[in-house]
């Protein structure tokens, strides 16, 4: 017996969605197939794409025009000494904290904002 799928597809067009569906899980049975496993898979591929980020970059962009907030600010929040905070202040757009919870980066970009300077976070 041959199958004719304009038939085939006709009859399909014309059944209800209860009889699709008993068609389906019908199938399912027959052949030992699941119907929702390419759509579990692509679900699954889309969720890794889209995972969350966990560490975070704080980058100084700018200075701004109180540079010496800015440095102090830097100063607070990596610990270092004046001059190596004025240097990272100077060579912006610079990391200043790196490999940060969002939390954190959120908290170091406040800072920076406060002392008149343009944080990116990466």
């Amino acid at each position: 017996m041959a199958l004719d799928k304009d038939q085939f597809i006709e009859d399909l067009k014309g059944a209800s969605i209860t009889d699709l569906n008993d068609l389906v899980k019908a199938i399912e049975d027959e052949f030992g197939v699941s119907a929702a496993a390419p759509v579990a898979a692509a679900g699954a591929a889309g969720g890794d794409g889209a995972a969350a980020k966990t560490s975070f970059t704080v980058e100084l962009t700018e200075p701004g025009s109180a540079k010496v907030k800015a440095i102090k600010a830097v100063r607070e929040i990596t610990g270092l000494g004046l001059k190596d905070a004025k240097d990272l202040v100077d060579k912006a757009p610079s990391a200043i904290k790196e490999d940060v919870s969002e939390e954190e980066a959120n908290d170091v970009k406040a800072k920076l904002e406060e002392a008149g300077a343009t944080v990116t976070i990466k």
